[in-house]
């Protein structure tokens, strides 16, 4: 399926074969309801939570409410994501999120932003997806290299109550760097502020839109500050006209975007109580979190042309709060009254939660404390977690030291017993370990290259056997397995052929003379490293201040 670019001028051209002046379809000065339902970042939780906490049988029955609600009242309801349907829970992962597009059909989605997990796994399980889903998957900027076409739809438009609003899909252009280079090789992604603009402006020749909105996977950051990021919805809003949409749909950086102050988010947003989105040059801009923790309620009145936003808020899905009584017992309370799971949904849903959990709870192994892999640790500093997964890396492979990013870590293992799920919980992608052989010269130049890899980013560094001080100057004491680096030695070193593709932005080390694919995969390496040394000690994986930065 290819949708071809149409230039502005090609646009105008047909736009002459179209009446000049068609009537409206909404009567002046009346006053129309349109409520925006959205989500994001789902990553395959199709299921309720450990703790009985979101899933989409509960928000089937949220969505069904407000509809009912909202219609009663005369008005009209569009239920939007912003993306990520994929990756994060191994049941879904290891049935290409089937139970999820298939569920959001039921649900009623209207329309979603196709985001960077979507190419987690090759173009043609996307396609597939695509079929799965009752609703389109849209993104204006992805295009196919070989022929400068666009590979997705870039827009739908709807038409409740005769009032025509146009969604236009974008998703980051930081996919291609920190997805996996292997599934790009004859697609590109444009920047999306720069396709916004093309598309607003063929939409307004071609459709007349009354409303446009964009669904987005692009990340919001507050006034703009995307770091090592590429810009996200904040700073495409203040590049467009002002008030060129109405709103933006958001996803990718997984917050809840609710406002403090001008430009700044609150920190710690409790669930149920009063959000305030954001708002950049008379565009509104909204974000639910993740996995279906809240679904956002945007509640605009449309009246001569016009739309205006008179109510939002985050609605939470079962979410809970921890409590610890001056006795020591605690409980989960949550934050709202319970909404019931739909039973529609549910038959739905049970059998691929059975088929995918009878794959998963068995136990590989066991650890003795928490192991840290919480994206607000794994993306900032080095944790325990991942000196296994790179101890693994490197068990397998006999490599002297070990690399990845920090993003590659998506879950932590608490003490106790683990299982095939914690396993793939922690590593989702299905990346296979690669080794290469490099001189100390090269050594030195390569971790040169990935130290330079900020926090807070999913190229965030994490090293094993690796010791450090990186200064604006370059590496300082450089030293691996404890010994200053020989520039005339030969080193072994491990990752994943992600990294050594370039993902992340990492230097390219695949077509070195001495690269080897073992083909084995990442998930498979640590579940049988866990199988061979469990119990694990944590304290055995413990950092200790070996690489810093000044």
């Amino acid at each position: 399926m290819k949708f071809a670019v149409k230039g502005v001028a090609t646009a105008l051209l047909m736009a002459v074969s179209l009446t000049s002046a068609s009537a409206l379809a909404w009567e002046k000065d009346k006053t129309y309801r349109i409520t925006i339902l959205h989500t994001n970042d789902h990553h395959g939780h199709f299921w309720r939570s450990e703790h009985a906490e979101y899933g989409l049988a509960a928000q089937k029955t949220l969505v069904d409410s407000i509809r009912k609600e909202v219609a009663e009242k005369g008005g009209s309801v569009l239920l939007l994501s912003g993306g990520d349907i994929n990756t994060g829970v191994p049941e879904s992962d290891l049935q290409d999120a089937e139970p999820d597009f298939r569920g959001m059909s039921l649900i009623g989605y209207d329309a979603m932003a196709i985001g960077n997990h979507e190419f987690d796994k090759p173009l043609s399980v996307l396609r597939q997806q695509e079929k799965w889903a009752k609703f389109p998957l849209l993104s204006a900027n992805i295009y196919q290299t070989s022929t400068g076409e666009r590979l997705f739809k870039p827009w739908a438009i709807f038409k409740p109550q005769g009032i025509k609003i146009a969604v236009i899909g974008l998703t980051t252009d930081d996919t291609a760097k920190i997805g996996n280079p292997e599934n790009f090789t004859d697609i590109e992604f444009r920047k999306p502020a720069d396709e916004a603009k093309l598309a607003i402006q063929e939409l307004q020749v071609t459709e007349k839109p009354d409303v446009l909105i964009a669904a987005t996977h692009m990340g919001h950051y507050d006034n703009g500050d995307h770091g090592s990021n590429a810009p996200g919805d904040v700073e495409m809003a203040r590049s467009l006209p002002a008030g060129a949409l109405t709103m933006i749909v958001g996803g990718h950086s997984q917050n809840p975007v609710c406002m403090a102050a001008e430009n700044k988010k609150q920190v710690d947003y409790v669930p149920g109580t009063p959000c305030a989105p954001d708002k950049q040059n008379g565009i509104w801009i909204v974000q639910a979190h993740e996995w279906g923790k809240y679904v956002g309620r945007a509640d605009f009145e449309f009246r001569n042309g016009e739309m205006k936003l008179a109510h939002y808020q985050l609605i939470p899905v079962n979410l809970k709060k921890k409590i610890t009584y001056d006795n020591g017992d605690s409980e989960r309370v949550l934050y709202t009254p319970q909404i019931p799971e739909n039973q529609q949904m549910l038959s739905l849903l049970t059998p691929f939660q059975n088929k995918g959990q009878a794959q998963l709870n068995v136990k590989v192994g066991s650890v003795n404390g928490h192991m840290e892999g919480d994206r607000s640790k794994v993306r900032f500093v080095q944790t325990n977690l991942a000196r296994l997964l790179l101890a693994a890396q490197m068990d397998r492979t006999g490599a002297d030291f070990a690399v990845m990013s920090g993003g590659g870590i998506r879950d932590s293992i608490e003490a106790g017993d683990i299982t095939y799920k914690d396993v793939l919980k922690v590593q989702p992608f299905g990346n296979t370990v690669v080794y290469t052989e490099m001189s100390g010269k090269e050594v030195t130049a390569y971790l040169s290259a990935v130290a330079q890899k900020k926090p807070d980013s999913g190229a965030y560094p994490q090293f094993s056997n690796v010791s450090f001080v990186a200064t604006a100057a370059g590496l300082q004491d450089l030293k691996i397995k404890g010994e200053p680096v020989d520039p005339a030695k030969t080193y072994r070193m491990a990752t994943l052929n992600f990294n050594a593709a370039g993902g992340d932005g990492y230097p390219e080390i695949d077509k070195k003379p001495g690269y080897v694919n073992t083909g084995f995969v990442d998930a498979e390496v640590l579940k049988q490293y866990i199988e061979k040394n469990s119990p694990l000690d944590v304290k055995a994986f413990e950092p200790q201040g070996e690489v810093s930065w000044k």
